[in-house]
């Protein structure tokens, strides 16, 4: 086992990381207090080519694999987790069409995701359907050579801002989920509306609902067959889960470090608050957590750059890493006291932001679901 990481990957990486301290870690406070999406730092990242460690040259792609956007997607959300949501919105999409896309669907759409241009999204929850996709209720109904879509779509990162999105909608409702459909559809055209909501976190990061009315999507705008929406959809999560994961490793680390730097600064009677052995404790759970998790995620990214089913592993992954976030943003508040409470510190927007991984591409209680069902053997999640 090799743990070392390429000369290519380290340059990603230190790319990653100076960008990161230069062009976002300046304005992140302030960004999350005014709720400010920022376009152009999408522009930048796919000048920079953050989008196209997985997609092919070819499809203007750099290739650098899955590991590569691991390393970048951890150093972006370890200064601001809502910035990591972007690289998921413009990877999701491209992904799911250079997987299942014809040659004319992959030329046309996925550079412009790649360059930043097109600001993406992909929408798949709904009011009553979250972790139980097949409940959705939005339809595609096929008139002539384009289909008509209604329905709701909830919570989608992107929405308010999105030019296109990845749609899953019922073209046959009596097939269940073998009825779903996967559309890739332009959202700055009649027949689209959309509303902002607020949550407790990545406040950056704009989300909301989409609603649409008779929205006309091209027949030839359909991703793969009718019927290959849920498998497309659970390809694309277990991929977008992979870097999810890896921007809850950027979380904790974040926690960790500023859990580190705080206890040896503060002195209270007498001494660094870093000799008081409760906060020794939870330093080294932290530490413990977050290398774990990292080692997690990094092979579960090794096997999709071997081209090997990981399905398993990304959830181990994805359970390892959002806990660890979670824990670490708790102790580093819990170490700070008032100063990791107060806004005027990054400590509560960690905490704010961690909760969030436990929720979105499938919340810590659907990974382990799919973790003990594979160690059960009632459904192998490595199935090909």
């Amino acid at each position: 086992m090799d743990f070392e990481l390429s000369d290519d990957l380290k340059a990603a990486r230190d790319l990653a990381r100076d960008f990161a301290a230069k062009e976002i870690a300046p304005t992140a406070a302030q960004d999350d207090k005014e709720h400010k999406f920022r376009k152009d730092l999408v522009r930048k990242m796919g000048d920079l080519g953050f989008y196209g460690a997985i997609v092919p040259e070819s499809y203007g792609g750099n290739g650098l694999g899955f590991l590569a956007l691991a390393l970048i997607t951890e150093e972006i959300a370890r200064v601001h987790a809502a910035i990591r949501v972007y690289i998921n919105m413009q990877i999701g999409p491209a992904l799911a069409l250079l997987h299942f896309g014809n040659e004319e669907q992959k030329k046309k759409w996925i550079p412009p995701l790649v360059r930043g241009e097109k600001i993406g999204c992909f929408a798949i929850t709904e009011p009553d359907a979250g972790s139980d996709v097949a409940a959705l209720r939005t339809t595609a109904a096929r008139h002539g050579d384009t289909y008509l879509l209604n329905g709701t779509k909830i919570w989608i990162s992107n929405a308010p801002v999105a030019d296109t999105a990845l749609i899953y909608a019922y073209t046959d409702r009596a097939q269940k989920h073998h009825g779903i459909s996967a559309f890739y559809a332009d959202l700055n055209q009649a027949g689209v509306s959309r509303r902002s909501l607020d949550t407790m976190g990545v406040h950056a990061s704009p989300i909301g609902e989409l609603t649409f009315e008779n929205l006309r999507v091209p027949a030839e705008n359909l991703l793969g067959k009718e019927g290959d929406g849920f498998k497309i959809c659970m390809w694309q999560l277990n991929q977008t889960r992979l870097s999810c994961a890896a921007g809850a490793l950027g979380v904790a680390r974040a926690a960790r470090e500023a859990a580190v730097g705080y206890c040896n600064q503060r002195e209270q009677f007498g001494q660094k608050i870093g000799q008081f052995q409760m906060n020794q404790d939870l330093i080294a759970q932290m530490v413990a957590h977050e290398e774990a998790a990292r080692l997690l995620v990094y092979r579960a990214a090794w096997l999709a750059d071997q081209k090997q089913p990981n399905n398993l592993e990304v959830s181990i992954a994805k359970y390892t890493s959002a806990e660890a976030a979670a824990f670490a943003a708790d102790a580093a508040l819990r170490i700070l006291g008032a100063y990791g409470y107060s806004t005027e510190f990054p400590v509560e927007r960690y905490l704010r932001d961690a909760k969030s991984y436990q929720i979105v591409e499938g919340s810590s209680n659907i990974q382990k679901i799919i973790i003990a069902q594979d160690a059960l053997g009632y459904r192998k999640a490595n199935r090909s």
